[in-house]
């Protein structure tokens, strides 16, 4: 059977599954909406809150930008196991046991302020919305490649399947088909891995595998770091970035981690909180799996891609591949757009080098080369296409689609619902329409879930970034304004209203302005001469890790501003002192 016929029946039984799922766990309720009723299996909310959690950036563009960054895109495995782990421990359980839906209601509800809920809801949103542009970036490249259609096109094809399940099950539905859709996942992620393991260190177990020999004898990571350094590129394994901005981005990946709505309200599905607690480590089981097996697929994908193109000697007739000869799988993503070639020389071969390596331009003049005619490698094609790359078979090509797009459907789902509910619950029901009957709310959080799926749409045509980019910023807009103000919520009684809602403010406008001034997006004269490069940046720090310096704002902010306020009413404080004791805690509560 060809590769499309079998890829249309593998992700088409797929999605088949999910709206199966989505059609029989219908909500029919608010609580089912937003919380799935409360009543789900703790090691069942485990598996769904990592594919809540294993985005289109996990599975897609985390491989992809180890790939081609070697050791600095160590910071995203760092920083997201990190950032899970100080969630479970510091905020899932106490916020379950606070008993509210949404993470606006704990603020909401905790700083005794509407005002407080309002600013809360709008970091949310920006932070959710910047999120699932990245998941829409993924879904469109998937779909482009493997269902033969531009990236527009997949893109729609995508937000057509979301909005199907997502609206019409709400969280009940979400959380069973994202239980489907790790299953998928996990599998089309981890099989692929084994084979090419196997192919070229001959180990089966990938983790082992990119640490151990190739074929010849020669360790594979030394082997790698040869074959790069003699095309002119740096060893994989050197460290190529500024250490202090490494461990900015870290912290910014880790503190945006524990502040993401969209995963912490999967903690208000499970019983009690020592529910919340059990599926926090089946979760980080779950989410390891990958996590694990991330760093030889990215590692493994860099040398096959280089392999494919560097034939031979450098700079030998033979040893750049000729373009008329290239493969199927180069031809395809040709037509995407996400890879393409120049033929700068007009010698009719592919050539792959650093041309932005002084040294080895000098080289490659000699060998008639004017430039790198690989002039365009999209980082979030290449674990899409290192099964083809590897030449395995198309049953498991088919697979690594289905994969990558169910890990790029369950985040964007859970995302799309974390917005909604900020609109029709925090906004409506809690703020603005108090008096609103139950039925309204619900179709209130389903057209707004279809407003944010328009509106990520529209800007997933034009994504700023790769997908695991674009992620990041919205990991440093919640670490800068949500991840602060739950962790003064939980463990200050000292801090009040004005000083949380000061402190949300600073972290989330400090981090946009700079985000858009170094990506370029202020439109401002003379911003554009604040080049994105590590030159201009402050202290050294990318847009992409400002975040960690965000929450640092606002936390000072916050405690500033409370100093010079009203204190705390005693009530609240023994609200808050409340909230960690470790005891368990009854139903979500809707007001």
């Amino acid at each position: 059977m060809d590769l499309t016929t079998l890829t249309y029946l593998v992700v088409g039984a797929t999605f088949a599954l999910y709206m199966g799922i989505a059609v029989w766990a219908r909500a029919g309720s608010t609580g089912e909406f937003y919380a799935a009723g409360g009543g789900v299996h703790p090691v069942a909310n485990g598996m769904a809150t990592g594919a809540d959690w294993m985005s289109a950036a996990s599975f897609i563009s985390m491989a992809g930008l180890i790939a081609f960054q070697g050791y600095d895109a160590s910071i995203f495995l760092m920083g997201w196991t990190g950032g899970y782990v100080l969630l479970a421990l510091c905020l899932a359980p106490y916020l379950r046991k606070f008993g509210k839906f949404t993470v606006p209601d704990f603020i909401g509800d905790r700083f005794y302020s509407s005002t407080a809920r309002i600013v809360a809801v709008a970091c949310l949103i920006i932070a959710s919305i910047t999120y699932v542009i990245g998941q829409m970036k993924g879904i469109g490249v998937a779909f482009s490649r493997f269902l033969d259609v531009d990236y527009a096109t997949g893109l729609y094809a995508g937000m057509g399947i979301v909005f199907f399940y997502a609206v019409l099950g709400g969280m009940k539905g979400v959380t069973y088909t994202q239980i489907a859709q790790y299953c998928v996942l996990i599998f089309a992620y981890t099989v692929p891995a084994i084979f090419i393991s196997l192919n070229i260190t001959g180990n089966p177990i990938p983790q082992l595998g990119f640490l151990g020999d190739t074929a010849d004898g020669t360790p594979f990571m030394v082997k790698l770091d040869q074959t790069l350094v003699d095309l002119g590129f740096a060893e994989y394994t050197a460290q190529k970035g500024n250490t202090f901005n490494i461990l900015m981005y870290t912290l910014s990946l880790m503190f945006g981690t524990a502040g993401l709505p969209h995963v912490i309200i999967r903690f208000f599905t499970v019983p009690k909180v020592a529910d919340a607690r059990t599926s926090a480590g089946w979760a980080l089981l779950f989410i390891a799996i990958l996590y694990t097996t991330a760093p030889a697929v990215g590692s493994m994908a860099r040398l096959n891609l280089t392999n494919t193109v560097q034939t031979g000697p450098v700079g030998s007739a033979e040893g750049n591949l000729a373009y008329a000869e290239r493969p199927d799988w180069f031809k395809k993503w040709e037509n995407t757009g996400l890879l393409a070639f120049e033929d700068k020389n007009g010698d009719g071969r592919i050539q792959y080098y650093n041309d932005k390596n002084a040294d080895f331009n000098a080289k490659a003049a000699e060998f008639g080369w004017k430039g790198n005619e690989l002039v365009k490698v999209d980082p979030d094609i290449m674990v899409l296409a290192n099964p083809e790359i590897a030449q395995l078979p198309n049953w498991v090509i088919a697979l690594v689609a289905a994969g990558g797009l169910a890990a790029a459907l369950s985040t964007a789902a859970g995302l799309l619902l974390a917005i909604s509910s900020a609109i029709s619950h925090d906004l409506l029901k809690s703020t603005f329409m108090p008096d609103i009957s139950e039925k309204a709310e619900l179709n209130a959080a389903r057209i707004s879930m279809a407003g944010a799926i328009l509106v990520a749409g529209y800007l997933g045509l034009n994504p700023p970034g790769f997908a695991a980019q674009v992620v990041a910023l919205a990991f440093g807009l919640a670490a800068a304004s949500i991840f602060p103000v739950l962790m003064m919520g939980i463990f200050s009684t000292r801090i009040n209203n004005h000083g949380a809602v000061a402190g949300m403010l600073v972290g989330l406008v400090s981090t946009l302005v700079y985000i858009f001034t170094y990506k370029g997006w202020l439109f401002i004269p003379g911003t554009e001469m604040l080049a994105n490069t590590p030159d201009n940046w402050f202290l050294g720090i990318s847009p992409e890790a400002f975040g960690a310096l965000g929450a640092l704002l606002n936390f000072v902010t916050a405690n500033i501003v409370t100093g010079m306020t009203k204190p705390v009413p005693e009530h609240i404080r023994h609200m808050v002192e409340d909230i960690r004791v470790p005891k368990g805690a009854g139903a979500a509560q809707s007001h």
